[in-house]
């Protein structure tokens, strides 16, 4: 996904890409190489699911209750048992290598849980534990803070990262502590009309959520300037931070986002699930800042196919060339969460993963957008895994 599509190609690997290039130049270069003809095909850099939570496959998105994504928000409260989490995770695993999703940056609330469940593979993910507390809730930080840092599961196939979760869960306080980690850092940014009005006035939707669950605790901070502002004052924008959503920006917001190095996260479906005005992912692309597509849960989105979000795009934006919306679930989506050096294209010395589509068409990535097919091999490291 950095170079122009190439015909009658052959990738080369291991568990690395050794050869990337003409099919006969291949062979001679290689000829003690396994080979392997995929016939009508189009091979790809497995795919990377920008923003998920895969403790929450086992979920589904439900008619959107009265008060919208705030209604949403309080329904997630009902507990989880280790059992249903672990189910989730095999379900999410299975999902993504149907669907041609090799990595994933996952957002787990769980994560003592979730982690020793995917250390091992098959599928590389950069785990963001995530932490919560303000107000009253406060007293949950330390515990969350704690299980996301821990790094006893890092290895080849799982990189630790820290999400604290938003504006109106974590005080400036936790945001910096998280900071300060230097840990691959995600957040969830406006996605909510609501979030400016809460950072300046502690009042709104989310005010009155706190209050109905008993949570409510009145704190000096205020800002005046939204949730964009907001996250440059804490100099998220400083690093290569992951903005989830990003739903709500100006034009203003826009440009301190490009002067920035940080990659939003736009996830269509559940986007529309929400109801949100047109996101703003045009414009972002166009002003250089770096946008990757992510499913979100299934909490808010059918299912983990991450193809299905690049298909809305293509419905939204038939104009935008095919090559650009697939950067946005590869090379774009593995910048985002931190992993471009190996991951994202099919260059020499990243790691071997791949996906192979079927495809027959003088336009074989516009072809794949315009119908519902699954990929028909993939490889992790150079192994085949379906």
């Amino acid at each position: 996904m950095d170079r122009p599509l190439l015909r009658d190609g052959a990738v080369v690997f291991d568990g690395l890409i050794r050869f990337v290039g003409d099919a006969r130049k291949a062979r001679r270069a290689h000829p003690d190489a396994q080979s392997q003809d995929l016939g009508q095909a189009i091979l790809l850099p497995g795919l990377v699911n920008a923003h998920a939570h895969l403790e929450l496959t086992d979920q589904m998105p439900q008619p959107l209750p009265a008060g919208g994504f705030i209604g949403w928000l309080a329904q997630r409260r009902a507990p989880r048992t280790e059992e249903s989490i672990r189910q989730a995770v095999a379900l999410a695993t299975q999902q993504c290598l149907r669907f041609g999703v090799t990595a994933v940056g996952d957002i787990s609330k769980f994560a003592a849980v979730t982690r020793p469940l995917l250390k091992n593979g098959p599928l590389r993910i950069v785990s963001y534990g995530e932490v919560i507390g303000m107000c009253k809730g406060r007293h949950r930080f330390e515990p969350a803070f704690e299980a996301a840092t821990d790094a006893a599961c890092a290895g080849d196939y799982l990189a630790i990262g820290i999400s604290p979760h938003a504006p109106y869960t974590v005080d400036r306080a936790g945001y910096v502590r998280c900071r300060d980690t230097g840990l691959p850092l995600a957040t969830h940014l406006a996605e909510s009309p609501d979030e400016a009005e809460f950072l300046r006035d502690h009042t709104g939707p989310f005010r009155d959520l706190f209050e109905r669950i008993g949570l409510w605790e009145d704190f000096p901070e205020h800002f005046a300037g939204g949730p964009i502002r907001y996250a440059q004052s804490l100099g998220l924008l400083d690093r290569r931070a992951l903005l989830a959503h990003v739903n709500y920006a100006d034009d203003d917001e826009l440009a301190i986002l490009a002067g920035g190095q940080a990659s939003v996260v736009y996830c269509p479906r559940t986007h529309q699930y929400f109801g949100h005005p047109p996101h703003r992912w045009r414009d972002m692309l166009a002003a250089g800042i770096n946008v990757a597509v992510g499913t979100d849960s299934c909490a808010s989105s059918a299912d983990l196919n991450l193809v299905d979000d690049l298909r809305v795009l293509r419905r939204i934006a038939p104009d935008v060339p095919a090559q650009m919306l697939w950067e946005m679930a590869t090379v774009r989506a593995a910048r985002a969460i931190g992993q471009e050096h190996r991951l994202g294209s099919l260059t020499v010395g990243k790691a071997a993963d791949i996906v192979a589509f079927r495809a027959a068409g003088p336009d074989p990535l516009a072809d794949i957008l315009h119908g519902d097919e699954l990929p028909g091999a993939i490889w992790i490291g150079g192994r085949g895994v379906s």
